[in-house]
């Protein structure tokens, strides 16, 4: 059965001499797998650029059932974007994007409104008044938000994550600016220090660890670091 459905490029790895196994997070179908073949080789006719992580894609796909792998019958970009591969900032931040992705979701998992997020989130960072030094902070409570385990308020959140703790930590400042970003979202654009941001920065992902029990580390987390100076 072939479906009409827009996706998100996930990740890819390369298979045999000229085709690649992509992971594209669907809007109606969920986390898939495809298999394109001959995308690799000079004469292909669909180009590799339209399967690096986070491409917007518009796609009509073949859907069978109890199939690990399915194709792709028709394929274009959903939307160019402007900032994010030429800007060293923007292009760290989707790295980061990606690997939370990859993590949260797995195969077969379908969630619209996750979709639609991620969609609105990738257009944020690719705009010219995109606030970057907050961005990593407010992506990810998103993403907490509708993969349905983020508390209502940082009071919450901060009383989850002192059950880790076994001595008394002060985390006023890092609450209060957590409480600013539920609010205003990838709005907010108050002046924090650089280690107020990298603390909550290092407390969500506890906490995204946490709950999707992955302990593994976070690969790109330590080149985002130094980027939020």
């Amino acid at each position: 059965m072939l479906v009409k459905t827009k996706g998100i490029v996930v990740s890819y790895i390369r298979y045999k001499e000229s085709s690649i196994i992509v992971r594209i997070f669907t809007r109606e179908l969920g986390l898939k797998a495809y298999i394109v073949n001959g995308v690799r080789s000079s004469n292909a006719k669909t180009k590799m650029g339209f399967y690096q992580p986070l491409t917007l894609l518009d796609l009509v796909v073949y859907n069978k059932e109890n199939v690990g792998l399915n194709r792709i019958s028709e394929v274009k970009l959903g939307r160019a974007y402007h900032k994010i591969p030429f800007d060293f900032l923007r292009s760290g931040i989707a790295m980061f994007m990606a690997e939370v992705l990859s993590r949260s979701v797995y195969e077969g998992y379908q969630n619209e409104d996750l979709f639609d997020f991620l969609v609105e989130a990738l257009i944020v960072l690719d705009d010219e008044q995109a606030v970057l030094s907050h961005y990593p902070n407010v992506f990810l409570w998103g993403m907490a938000r509708y993969l349905g385990f983020a508390p209502d308020v940082a009071a919450e959140f901060f009383e989850e994550l002192r059950e880790d703790f076994t001595k008394q930590m002060d985390w006023g400042p890092e609450m209060a600016y957590l409480d600013s970003l539920i609010v205003e979202d990838f709005a907010y654009a108050d002046k924090i220090s650089v280690q107020v941001r990298r603390n909550l920065l290092d407390h969500l992902l506890v906490f995204f660890s946490k709950h999707l029990d992955q302990p593994a580390e976070w690969k790109s987390v330590k080149v985002l670091r130094q980027m939020m100076a």
